[in-house]
Parts: structure tokens; C-alpha cells; sequence
């Protein structure tokens, strides 16, 4: 069945309007628009600018009507962060960003009124200071007018699809991020968030990824109107993960802003041992499970970069790859990435060096050894995450699958590989945007099924394999980076 589909895929950073064919069995993508998302300062608090993004959408959707009539149109977006709408539906106020300091010490709070452990028997979720249900109990007491006034609350793509097509759901795999939803039962855990004092009645009814949320509307997009809007796995890892064939052997790693890295089974895993591991366990398509961690990942360079481009020096990502592939850096300086001090520093270069310098290392003191220092500890962190998932799995995992826009990474991809002893199978680079797609080709019925799908997306986008090189050299230091995590203890 050839058809036409359009995708919206909002990270961290940009935003894209991806179109995408299937024509013979055969899937061709491209982009046909890109815009930032960066975030804004409101006073004291970190904003997204959530109207602005909405306008780039419009403008990706008349783009998009000069590609053929679509099959269906998808929205995935970064988890975690969420808007209010009052009773017209009007948004009250620019979306928190997840690094607002807002809930710094809220995770702790909660935690006096229920109990750590009974909150990942419920969820599941792995336990960062900005789940949405932090950012809420932190609303309730920072901006309790604004929460006593909304009607409706939506995470980030649940809003952008009411915006398209004046349906408000809750789409699953977006909705466990918040750590608001009975991992179990699939639906939200509306007894815990009364303990918390937070308001159910502002809950959307929720669908499961490949719901046809509904048609697009004529003020949203005059030229589509009526193209059904799917919600695919509208969590960005979630698209991700439905692009690539799923494994008991092969992790996924989603690679960019942050590290995803876990895989697919087919219920939850909540045990007193997941528990202490902190790993967790979201929403997966077809009633799947994707167990994983969340770790810092090139965030961290970014972070840097725009530190020394705030001095004036501005460095390009070959020209820090290249300097930190010089074998003077290996080794030198090693820190856990998800150290909480990493969260939203305000010189991360500063914070890394303040983490060595206490740690008894020598501190990175050129660009290249900062950008090495970050790529080998990622690399190690993926081994200590690797290494949790088989205990707690009986998985033997042999390949990592990296997606996303870091398996272009060469370097960490081959760092990757030699600290974990496993191969390493890079792209496709588009993910995302794949993954998106292939649940709305199940859902508008042109695949048969979601297996159908990623063979499609395999046949179509060719990978690279990368073998480990050095694995006893790595091993080496191992223990070293074993102790920095212990330190951390998340």
C-alpha cells in the first residue's frame, strides 16, 4: 500500500516536520522543516514556549500539504513536562521546562508522604526530580492559583494534539514519564495522586499508542483538514524504540540530549532489586514495557559548548571529536554522568572539574578533555546500566542498538562498544521519526503489524556494526568508574 505520512518530532533542542512515503515496501524520509526549541526565562523560572512551537507546526502542515494527501499525521515530543488548559481550553501560561529548579527538594518531600517504596510498586517510573508529578506537587505550592484554575491537563504532545484536532487525550507512553500511572493496570493512579493532594479531575482519558486521537481541523490546517491524527508513541523514546526490532539480546540505546538505554519485554519489571537499581519502566506500543535508564547523556558537551561560546570560544562538534579522540586524554577523568550536580549547573565545565578535583582526579583542562572525559564516562555508565538489566532481566544482552542523532557519534559509538564488550549497531539516526511513522502505518491499516513495520524500516535504512576493540583496556579502568557511580548511588 504506498501512502504518505507526516511527522512532528519536538526534542529537547529543534523541532521537525519529517514526510515520509512508503512506496513498494520501500519507506523514504525527509525533513521538510526545522525550527529551535529552546527555552525561556519567565522571571525566575524556566520556560517553553509553547505557542511558538504550535506556530511552527502550522507552518509544517502547509508545507506538508505540498507533498500529496497524507494517510495520517503523528506528534511525538520530549516527556515529563506538561501544560494547563482552562475551561475554554486556553493555555494557562507558558509550559515549566524540566530543569526549572522549582522541585529541587519536592522528590524528598513526597517521598515523607509516601513512602519511596510504595511509589515505584505503583509506577515504576524511575525517580528524577522533574516527573511531573514533582512539578505538580511543586505547582501546588508555588502557583496553586494557577492549578486551582485549570480544567484540563495535558503532557506537551497531548496538548499540541488537542491544538490539532480539539480532542484532549492522554497518550500512554508520554503519560507514564509523569510517574503518575499505574504500571500495571495502564491507567493512571488516581488514588496516589489524591494522597498527594493533586487534582484528578483535570485528567484526560488516556489511549494506548495507535489511537486515531481524530480529525484534523480546519482552523489547525485548512489545506489537510480531516487527515487523521494518530498518536503513536507520542514519548520520543517510545517512537524510537517502536522503529527497531525488539530483542532479549539487543538493548536500545536512544543517543542524544539525554541516554535512554534499556529494552523491550512484556510486562513491568518492579522488584525490590529494579527498585534499588532505579531503572524504570515505561509505556511501550501493544501493551509492551520498555525497562530502561535514563542517563545524562551528550547533554553534558552541550552544556559545555555553550559555556565556552558564553567566553567566546566557540568549538564545532568535529573539531571536539577529533581533539578528544588523542589517546593523551584516555582515562584521565572519570565521573558518573547522573551525579546530581549535572542536572542544571550553571558552568558545566566548572561542575565537571569541581567533581574530578574532589574525586582526587586531575581536572579536564582543554576542550578535548572534557569532551573525552564525558564520551568514555557515557561509555561506562552504559556498561553499569547493561549489566543491571541482565540481573535483573536473565537477559543476555550481546548488541546495543544506538538510535537517534548520537549514533552518528563514531567515537562514542566505538567507546561504546570497547567499555561493554558488546556490538554495537548504529542507526538509523532516524528513529524518531521512523518509529512515529510505522505506528501510523499500523494504525491507518497500511501494515498489518507493528513487526511488519520495523521490517520495513530495517530494509529501508541501512545500519553499521562496530565491534569492540579494546575491551581489556577498558575493563582496566572499570572499577575505578564503578566506585564514581557508587558515590552517586542512583
Amino acid at each position: 500500500m504506498d501512502a504518505n505520512y507526516l511527522a512532528f518530532d519536538l526534542g529537547a533542542e529543534s523541532g521537525r516536520a519529517m514526510a515520509a512515503r512508503l512506496r513498494s515496501g520501500v519507506l523514504d524520509l525527509r525533513e521538510i522543516g526545522r525550527f529551535p526549541n529552546e527555552p525561556v526565562r519567565d522571571g525566575a523560572s524556566l520556560r517553553w514556549d509553547l505557542p511558538r512551537l504550535w506556530r511552527e507546526m502550522q507552518r509544517g502542515l502547509e508545507q506538508a500539504a505540498g507533498t500529496g494527501r497524507l494517510a495520517s499525521i503523528g506528534v511525538d515530543t520530549w516527556g515529563c513536562d506538561y501544560g494547563l488548559l482552562d475551561s475554554d481550553g486556553a493555555l494557562l501560561g507558558n509550559p515549566y521546562h524540566y530543569r526549572d529548579a522549582r522541585t529541587d527538594g519536592v522528590m524528598e518531600a513526597v517521598f515523607a508522604r509516601v513512602p519511596r517504596a510504595r511509589l515505584y510498586d505503583i509506577t515504576g517510573i524511575q525517580f528524577l526530580p522533574f516527573n511531573t508529578i514533582y512539578q505538580l506537587v511543586a505547582a501546588t505550592q508555588r502557583t496553586p492559583g494557577e492549578l486551582a484554575a485549570a480544567a484540563s491537563f495535558g503532557t506537551i504532545p497531548d496538548i499540541l494534539n488537542y491544538w490539532l484536532t480539539g480532542v484532549l487525550r492522554a497518550e500512554l507512553t508520554n503519560a507514564t514519564t509523569t510517574q503518575m500511572v499505574d504500571a500495571r493496570r495502564r491507567t493512571w493512579a488516581v488514588e496516589l495522586l489524591r494522597e498527594l493532594d493533586l487534582p484528578v479531575r483535570v485528567l484526560p482519558p488516556m489511549v494506548e499508542p495507535g489511537a486515531i486521537i481524530g480529525p484534523l481541523t480546519a482552523p489547525a490546517g485548512r489545506t489537510l483538514a480531516g487527515t487523521p491524527v494518530v498518536a503513536p508513541a507520542c514519548h520520543d523514546t517510545g517512537s524510537a524504540v517502536a522503529a527497531v526490532p525488539a530483542s532479549r539480546t539487543r538493548a536500545f540505546l536512544s543517543s542524544g540530549t539525554w541516554s535512554l538505554l534499556g529494552i523491550e519485554v512484556p510486562q513491568p519489571v518492579i522488584t525490590a532489586q529494579a527498585l534499588a537499581a532505579n531503572v524504570t519502566n515505561e509505556g511501550g506500543v501493544f501493551g509492551t514495557t520498555r525497562l530502561l535508564k535514563n542517563i545524562s547523556g551528550l547533554w553534558l558537551l552541550q552544556s559545555c559548548r555553550r559555556g565556552w561560546a558564553r567566553d567566546g570560544r566557540e568549538y564545532g562538534y568535529p573539531e571536539l571529536m577529533a581533539a578528544a579522540s588523542d589517546e593523551e586524554h584516555a582515562f584521565l577523568s572519570l565521573f558518573d554522568p547522573d551525579d546530581p550536580r549535572f542536572l542544571h549547573p550553571s558552568d558545566m565545565a566548572r561542575a565537571i572539574a569541581d567533581y574530578c578535583r574532589g574525586t582526587g582526579q586531575r581536572e579536564p583542562d582543554t576542550p578535548g578533555s572534557y569532551a573525552r572525559a564525558i564520551l568514555e564516562s557515557l561509555a561506562f555508565k552504559y556498561r553499569v546500566v547493561l549489566d543491571t538489566l541482565e540481573e535483573l532481566t536473565g537477559a543476555g544482552i550481546t548488541e546495543i542498538q544506538i538510535i537517534g542523532g548520537g549514533s552518528r557519534n563514531r567515537l562514542l559509538n566505538q567507546f561504546t562498544a570497547d567499555a561493554t564488550g558488546r556490538t554495537v549497531v548504529a542507526g538509523p539516526v532516524e528513529a524518531t521519526a521512523l518509529g512515529n511513522i510505522a505506528m501510523q502505518m499500523v494504525a491507518t491499516g497500511a501494515v498489518g503489524s507493528i513487526a511488519d513495520a520495523r521490517g520495513i524500516i530495517e530494509r529501508s535504512f541501512p545500519v553499521d556494526r562496530i565491534e569492540p576493540a579494546a575491551a581489556d583496556r577498558w575493563g582496566a579502568h572499570y572499577r575505578r568508574f564503578k566506585d564514581y557511580v557508587e558515590l552517586t548511588c542512583v
